[in-house]
């Protein structure tokens, strides 16, 4: 493994600090992606400026960054993975809002919403195929096996989520598989690549790998949290879209398993039929039943999980950094 890079150290920094400390790489990655997207098709480019104009923190490529540089690299290829790992995340928002029909992500209107779902759908392909020619250009095999395999992770918990859709009988177990496939996998991969960038051993490859999976699991629990208890306005999207959706998320999941016979009834009605207008019942049960304070120890608990998975690998700003996003993804408030 490369020699650690000298960067001082301080307590679990906050968001702003982490990005700060990637201020640099993350002006290069987002170069990359404006040059990248460019196509002569005038369509292609609208919806990417469109994309890119969006904004958002660009966690999954940071999250390559932080561990790439973690373990020493001192190299160019992490601004080129971090695109990638850009694209293929970008690519599922777009194939995403087709499917559960939204209009509105990050506080503007999404691409189908202005465009129409055709064009989304062949713009995310456009960017799938785009990452795909990215990461050949690199010429590492581990480094496509990884990337194959975790598209295919995800296109799989896309399906997944769809045959869950509507139906009142998911469970944990089952919304966990979900949460795996569809968001959890790409951050393992995020992290786990800026290991192979630095050809590790097998343990810190494990290690990285498996702070960015408990990490994606955290994420997207605080997520679905947020879901029913954030500013609509912060969020960025409509609250209760889940819902709307008819996806069955924890909150709502440990409410009906807790719920008395007629409320459950209440409550699987709403997931069958999507119905928002039973947002108050909703509420009502989630909050009787403690919903909201299990979600958020779920969450924090893999949230602690990412962080002792840190815990054989050097200490620096880097991991720092790696630390206070574990903690900055249950904190959050959109």
């Amino acid at each position: 493994m490369n020699a650690a890079i000298s960067a001082p150290r301080s307590a679990v920094p906050s968001l702003a600090q982490i990005q700060a400390l990637t201020r640099v790489d993350m002006a290069g990655v987002d170069a990359l992606i404006r040059a990248r997207l460019a196509s002569d098709v005038l369509l292609i480019n609208q919806i990417g400026e469109h994309i890119v104009a969006a904004g958002g923190k660009r966690l999954r490529p940071m999250l390559h960054l932080l561990a790439a540089r973690a373990l020493g690299y001192a190299g160019t290829d992490h601004l080129q993975l971090a695109a990638v790992v850009e694209f293929i995340h970008t690519a599922t928002l777009l194939h995403d809002d087709v499917v559960d029909e939204s209009d509105l992500r990050r506080g503007r209107k999404t691409a189908n919403a202005l465009w129409g779902n055709a064009a989304s759908v062949l713009v995310g392909d456009f960017l799938y195929s785009r990452s795909f020619q990215l990461m050949v250009e690199l010429d590492r095999m581990r480094v496509m096996r990884i990337l194959a395999d975790t598209t295919n992770a995800i296109a799989e918990g896309e399906v997944l989520q769809l045959l869950h859709v509507n139906n009142p009988d998911t469970d944990e177990a089952a919304y966990l598989r979900v949460i795996e496939r569809k968001t959890a996998v790409l951050f393992a991969a995020a992290t786990r690549l800026g290991a192979v960038l630095c050809d590790a051993d097998a343990a810190t490859e494990q290690a990285m790998h498996d702070y960015g999976m408990a990490l994606g699991y955290a994420f997207q629990i605080a997520d679905d949290v947020l879901d029913y208890t954030a500013d609509a306005a912060a969020l960025g999207k409509n609250l209760g879209d889940d819902l709307a959706e008819g996806k069955a998320t924890l909150p709502l999941i440990h409410a009906m398993a807790h719920a008395d016979a007629a409320t459950r009834a209440r409550l699987r009605a709403a997931v069958e039929n999507g119905d928002t207008s039973a947002m108050p019942d909703v509420l009502a049960a989630i909050g009787s039943s403690g919903g909201i304070e299990y979600s958020r120890v779920r969450a924090l608990d893999y949230a602690q999980a990412a962080e002792r998975a840190l815990d054989g690998i050097a200490a620096n700003a880097w991991t720092d950094a790696l630390r206070g996003l574990a903690r900055y993804a249950v904190e959050r408030d959109h």
